[in-house]
């Protein structure tokens, strides 16, 4: 897709491919980041996958006030700038306020705009206004046509490098659902369209104040997404999720990835065949 000519480092672009985001939820530390960012790398590397490096740099959106919210903001932001410039990847990470915008472009070459925060009009024009590219995530609370006006914020304030990301619908208070029609509706904006495949599996708001999940599920999430046509997947990953210090309850585990690749792929080139 032209629009992923602004991310230079990005390679196998004319592979055919989905392109891939990819990561731990959070950064915890650099050893664990580069082994996470090293083996997707290789494995994109063998299957021509375009890949981005993703982990968050701190953690703002908790549903306790004693969960893990980080390393250290310049800590993390510089061991996601290291794992750009040692594995030649693009790397994003989200952002959370309007000073942060031009904190975080510093380090990173996509900002991402967290689910809850898609409406606030200041911190897309800031997003938009470094430069970078700007991946939105669809609220769970906003219809795929509602994210017309999202992107048009971005794309008002200069930037024509708009992404939006599918991360699913609340649906009751404790879980959520894909609507795998707004693919299409959001890809008929003009931009890359993204399917988070890991956080659409969320089960929020749980007694316990920790959210849940259903990991098994990711291979489903993400066969349907890749048969209808969307551009990038998005699936957080973790050496050992049960020991992750955010989100591991809807994590892939690292090992498990390349073989749910391999297979993707294999749809993704059927697709192809068929058009």
């Amino acid at each position: 897709m032209e629009l992923l000519t602004a991310l230079p480092r990005l390679k196998h672009t004319d592979s055919g491919n989905f392109f891939l985001i990819a990561g731990p939820c959070a950064i915890e530390g650099e050893q664990m980041a580069f082994e996470i960012a090293g083996r997707v790398r290789e494995i994109c590397d063998r299957l021509e996958i375009p890949y981005i490096f993703k982990g968050s740099y701190r953690k703002a959106n908790r549903s306790k006030r004693d969960s893990f919210t980080g390393i250290g903001d310049e800590k993390a932001l510089r061991i996601l700038q290291a794992i750009g410039a040692h594995f030649d990847v693009p790397v994003t990470t989200d952002i959370h306020s309007d000073p942060e915008a031009a904190m975080a472009a510093a380090y990173v070459d996509i900002l991402q705009i967290p689910a809850f925060l898609c409406r606030q009009t200041s911190l897309l024009a800031a997003a938009a206004q470094t430069g970078k590219v700007v991946n939105i995530k669809k609220g769970q609370f906003v219809s795929p046509e509602a994210m017309q006006f999202a992107r048009e914020k971005v794309l008002e304030a200069g930037n024509p490098n708009a992404w939006l990301t599918e991360r699913g619908t609340t649906f009751g208070y404790q879980d959520l659902i894909v609507d795998f029609r707004g693919i299409p509706v959001m890809q008929a904006f003009g931009g890359p369209v993204v399917l988070d495949c890991t956080h659409s599996l969320q089960q929020p708001n749980q007694s316990s104040g920790v959210t849940g999940g259903r990991p098994a599920l990711i291979e489903t999430i993400a066969r349907a997404g890749v048969a209808v046509g969307v551009d990038g997947l998005f699936i957080e990953t973790h050496p050992n999720p049960a020991a992750a210090k955010s989100d591991g309850a809807n994590m892939l585990p690292l090992d498990r990835l390349e073989a749910l690749l391999d297979r993707l792929v294999k749809i993704r080139r059927a697709i192809r065949t068929e058009a």
